[in-house]
């Protein structure tokens, strides 16, 4: 016979095991909490962007060349991240990291259809990521000219370091959500799975399901102690009464 669950008795399971339950949510999310705040390296982000566009003596909109330079975006975001650039900056700034690490803190990416490449550096120190983001494109604008023979960047906008810089990751809040998520999720998954592999009889409902006979009585659990004080006033009343008459 196919076992069905009501939804009774997941609330029966939960209840029964809902200090386990939360025990495991509470030490996910306090460990994650505590993980995020107190052990993991905060890191910032700085970022600055370069325009791709050539100067033009018309005032005449030239659909071709922004075409062009649409084109261009794509091969400029390669070159941003490599050895040819970096190794430069990594020389002008004279830095203790060699071209991969640099090019592992360095994201380049743009929004479709725009002329726009945003350079973006991550670091644990702000000041450094807002140094690290400003020398690239400088450099890059300079040495473009040389490698395209094109002279079509300018810097639109520089990194800034800010008044309060806020670390980018990790992000306290959203990891002790997660982990909220995941350990409730672990304990009742846990709660069910102790239940299923549970097989000892606790109920008529049991004997019924495990020998497919009905239960004809059941004899209930009876407290020593309270029954021997009951009998103790059973026999005390008999006694007066005895005497009484």
């Amino acid at each position: 016979m196919e076992e069905t669950i009501s939804l009774k008795e997941i609330f029966a399971t939960i209840k029964k095991r809902i200090w386990m339950i939360l025990f495991i949510t509470v030490i996910a999310t306090a460990a994650t909490g505590i993980t995020s705040y107190f052990i993991m390296t905060p890191i910032y982000e700085a970022e600055t962007q370069i325009l791709v566009q050539s100067e033009s003596d018309s005032d005449e909109f030239d659909y071709s060349q922004v075409q062009t330079n649409l084109k261009l975006v794509n091969t400029y975001s390669v070159i941003v991240k490599s050895p040819r650039i970096l190794e430069k900056v990594v020389d002008e700034l004279d830095l203790d990291k060699d071209v991969g690490q640099l090019q592992h803190q360095l994201s380049v990416n743009n929004e479709e259809n725009s002329q726009v490449l945003n350079i973006a550096v991550t670091s644990p120190e702000p000041s450094e990521a807002v140094q690290l983001a400003n020398t690239i494109a400088e450099v890059f604008q300079d040495q473009i000219v040389n490698i395209m023979s094109v002279d079509n960047v300018s810097i639109l906008s520089k990194a800034d370091l800010g008044a309060h810089p806020q670390p980018v990751k990790p992000n306290p809040l959203l990891n002790m959500g997660i982990a909220f998520v995941v350990g409730l999720t672990i304990g009742l998954g846990l709660a069910f799975l102790l239940e299923y592999l549970d097989n000892t009889i606790k109920t008529e409902q049991d004997i019924e399901k495990l020998l497919g006979l009905p239960v004809l009585g059941a004899v209930t659990e009876i407290d020593l102690e309270q029954h021997n004080t009951q009998s103790r006033v059973a026999k005390r009343r008999v006694e007066s009464e005895n005497f009484g008459s």
